[in-house]
């Protein structure tokens, strides 16, 4: 898929389904690090696709916030 359509994917999504998105992203980020960690991982540019996937994600949960008038939700535990 390509970035600009993951993007209008993300645009289109409510905030609730953007947070699952990004508890998601967040754990699929840790399993990844333990990868690492044990030497298991052999595509390392995952991690990094990963980790943009979730800045854009908190991206437009701030977004919304702000467009809403609301202050930014709290950051969640990352896992």
């Amino acid at each position: 898929m390509k970035r600009t359509d993951t993007k209008k994917a993300l645009a289109g999504k409510s905030p609730a389904e953007l947070q699952t998105e990004l508890e998601a992203l967040l754990k699929e980020q840790f399993g990844l690090r333990m990868q690492v960690a044990t030497q298991q991982l052999t595509n390392t540019s995952k991690l990094k696709d990963v980790r943009r996937g979730i800045a854009r994600v908190r991206t437009l949960l701030g977004q919304g916030a702000r467009a809403s008038g609301t202050s930014a939700p709290a950051k969640s535990a990352r896992a």
